[in-house]
């Protein structure tokens, strides 16, 4: 599955920050930009695997589950 997300860089002094609108709280920092952009995804997906696990603590045990795929 590929999921695609907009990265924001910015420069401060010495530093690129990144970040993502759609995921609050996904922000990157690196010496480099292509340091900041691999800081950003990891971010975006420990956030997201945070929350995939949160959402699913309630499911009953005997609901059904699938995988949705959205393009």
């Amino acid at each position: 599955m590929r999921n695609e997300f907009t990265a924001v860089f910015e420069r401060d002094g010495d530093w690129w920050i990144a970040y993502c609108p759609e995921i609050p709280g996904a922000n990157g920092l690196g010496k480099t930009k292509q340091e900041a952009r691999q800081s950003l995804a990891d971010a975006i997906s420990l956030i997201l695997q945070d929350r995939r696990e949160d959402g699913l603590r309630g499911v009953p045990p005997d609901a059904e589950r699938e995988t949705v795929v959205v393009t």
